[in-house]
């Protein structure tokens, strides 16, 4: 054992300080990997060879057991336990003793092991009854189970010190790893940030190129026919609303009367009348204006039976707007489909004038410009977000960098017994 922690840790004298660069590790820590199965080979080789002496000589002893005559001076009943115990024991012992060991001294320890483990179960199992019927075999069987348990006990520091070794290198290559890959990643980014900074600059450019061609077309000669349909679109607009508001108050008043109607003629159970009712407040109230002819149809229909009601005294006009309407239904009739027609015709006014104004080559070149503009702003503030988030990013990287560093070097230094001292390189600022 001393040999092998020799070949691996060094003898104990000072040696000269090796200067490792960071990017020999992987080579330093192979060959260290290299040098520890070396030396597990060798310092394992003497003990694999007495366990496997010791397994044969165990399993000599079975096949000479087995046919062994009892001593006829003991007494019966130990004969008849021997007899009995003598085939469950050979057979238990073959069992343990047929595991196939394998070279690698790493592979070999545990099946060797448990060769180890289940002979003594064996020999403390039907064997403890065949200690006064066979006590030279018995004797031998103990002898041959000791050979293994010294090699085995021989194995045992030498395997944990390798593996504590391989445990060691195996985290410096990790860390190595961890290290080379955040760097190189630090590297590649170092060409994403260039493309968004350029992205980002080319995005401004052409903002900026919009705003000018935005204000080069506020100068534009052809800006005031937009402005003059523009006007007329606003004008129109402005005679909408003014007819709007006639149309909307006749209908509301109209159909506040009607409503009352409604319920006359509810409780005095007259459906006919109810219809009328509802088929005018129908039409008054949709949102799209109907045709003339189909709105005085329904209010010729149904201003009679509210004019009987308001007569009979059934139905009380509450305002002078109500007394209005009802006071000359005929008038109302013409009032509200002028207003009807005319909204319509408005409507499609406006909708022809907004059309021609947006179909204006200048309004149109606006409104691409607008377009491309707000989509440009939504690019540009994501590719701000993204690069800020990965400017943080490698300001973090860059951070853990030299404390891992510094982990791995003092990991090697450790390692090495200071024998070996990582040069780690300075790290670029992001």
């Amino acid at each position: 054992m001393h040999n092998f922690l020799k070949k691996i840790l060094g003898t104990g004298k000072p040696a000269p300080a090796v200067t490792l660069a960071f990017d020999a590790v992987p080579g330093w820590i192979t060959e260290r990997e290299s040098a520890a199965k070396a030396a597990l080979v060798a310092g394992t080789r003497e003990p694999m060879a007495e366990i496997r002496t010791g397994i044969a000589t165990l399993q000599l002893i079975m096949n000479n057991i087995a046919g062994a005559e009892h001593d006829e001076a003991i007494h019966p009943r130990l004969r008849t336990i021997a007899k009995n115990s003598l085939p469950q024991f050979v057979r238990a012992m073959k069992v343990s003793l047929a595991k196939d060991l394998p070279e690698d001294p790493v592979e070999f320890y545990p099946p060797a092991a448990e060769c180890l483990k289940n002979c003594l179960h064996n020999v403390r199992g039907q064997g403890k009854y065949l200690q006064a019927i066979f006590p030279d075999e018995m004797k031998a069987v103990r002898q041959g189970i000791d050979t293994l348990g010294r090699g085995i006990n021989t194995i045992n520091p030498l395997l944990g010190e390798y593996r504590k070794e391989m445990a060691g290198l195996a985290a410096a290559r990790g860390s190595f790893e961890s290290i080379a890959d955040m760097k190189n990643d630090l590297a590649a980014s170092e060409e994403k940030v260039r493309r968004s900074h350029a992205r980002i600059g080319e995005i401004r450019d052409r903002l900026g190129a919009i705003d000018r061609e935005q204000n080069a077309l506020t100068q534009d000669p052809r800006r005031h026919e937009v402005d003059e349909q523009k006007k007329t679109i606003a004008d129109l607009v402005s005679q909408h609303d003014n007819v709007s508001r006639t149309y909307s108050a006749l209908s509301m008043t109209a159909s506040h009367v009607f409503r009352k109607a409604e319920k006359i003629a509810t409780k005095q159970r007259h459906p006919s009348e109810i219809a009328l009712m509802n088929a005018a407040m129908e039409v008054l109230s949709d949102h799209e204006i109907p045709e003339r002819s189909r709105l005085d149809e329904v209010l010729a229909a149904a201003c009679p039976v509210a004019e009987k009601m308001i007569a009979e005294g059934e139905v009380v006009l509450k305002n002078k707007e109500e007394r209005a309407v009802f006071s000359d239904t005929l008038r109302f009739r013409e009032e509200i489909g002028t207003a009807g027609a005319s909204l319509r015709e408005l409507e499609e006014k406006v909708r022809k004038a907004e059309a021609a104004c947006s179909a204006h080559p200048l309004v149109t070149k606006m409104q691409s410009l607008e377009r491309e503009k707000t989509q440009l702003a939504a690019m540009r503030e994501k590719e701000e977000a993204g690069l800020s988030d990965l400017v943080a990013w490698r300001e973090k990287t860059a951070q853990q960098i030299p404390v891992l560093q510094q982990h791995l070097k003092e990991k090697i230094a450790g390692m090495s017994r200071d024998n070996v001292q990582l040069q780690v390189p300075d790290l670029p600022l992001p």
